[in-house]
């Protein structure tokens, strides 16, 4: 990377989230300056400049990539990441951005859910935006799942749909796996990054429950459709050529659960 390339700020979107928290003082430590947008304001300082603006509302966000080499964007939700990234994609391309660093989920494309459709579309849009770029595919976090078996955990009877699996990552993995990211050259669609094991949901729910010295019974639900048939093929997750972090759902379990 040039000299110019690593004076440029970098544009981080999602900043202010949990991989955003990650990714933030790990930047920092390579000595970059860095730029993130969030739809509040908040006081820049520590080499961190904050701007605000709206993704899905294309507001603010002209401003925002003015002047940036990189753009990582983080910034995601349970709806409109197809809309919020070509919103991105667009202003990117006009301000001369030449590296976008895309942070997607494994089995977009290939799992019929909305989710999972516009992380796709928006792939899409980084790979024919013009803008150099790179494509991170990962699965779902340790602390999404930690959500889920919490919930699911406070049920008097804990549902079990046996063909959903998850090979959850940690989001600290993810963080270190963007930073060499953003640090090299543009490089497509790189292996994906999952965790170490593949766990049945029932199991991730059951680790939850002896950590906290509980127990609840389980009923089998069934997915149907092509939904079932997704995970039932382990469409949202992946084998050959995947980087594996080296966190483990059981340690982070039991670092969070003290």
């Amino acid at each position: 990377m040039n000299d110019a390339a690593t004076n440029a700020p970098v544009l981080v979107t999602g900043g202010t989230g949990t991989l955003g928290g990650h990714v933030l003082p790990r930047l920092r430590a390579a000595g970059r300056r860095l730029r993130v947008l969030s739809r509040t304001s908040h006081r820049s300082g520590d080499g961190v400049e904050y701007v605000t603006g709206d993704l899905l509302a294309d507001e603010g966000i002209a401003s925002a990539v003015d002047g940036v080499h990189t753009v990582l964007h983080l910034a995601g939700g349970p709806k409109g990441d197809d809309r919020a990234t070509a919103n991105l994609v667009r202003a990117a391309t006009r301000a001369g951005v030449r590296h976008l660093v895309y942070i997607s989920v494994i089995g977009a494309g290939r799992v019929p859910i909305g989710y999972f459709k516009a992380k796709h579309d928006a792939e899409r849009a980084v790979s024919e935006s013009g803008v150099p770029w790179t494509t991170l595919r990962a699965a779902q976090f340790h602390d999404l799942v930690f959500t889920v078996v919490q919930k699911m955990g406070a049920m008097p009877i804990v549902p079990n749909p046996k063909v959903v699996r998850f090979q959850p990552v940690d989001s600290r993995d993810v963080a270190d796996r963007l930073v060499d990211l953003v640090q090299g050259t543009p490089s497509g669609l790189v292996p994906e990054l999952a965790g170490p094991r593949v766990y049945p949901m029932a199991d991730l729910v059951r680790s939850y429950l002896a950590a906290r010295g509980r127990r609840r019974p389980f009923l089998p639900v069934p997915v149907p459709g092509a939904v079932g048939r997704a995970y039932r093929n382990g469409d949202n997750l992946t084998v050959d050529g995947v980087t594996v972090g080296s966190r483990s759902w059981e340690a982070f379990l039991a670092e969070k659960l003290g």
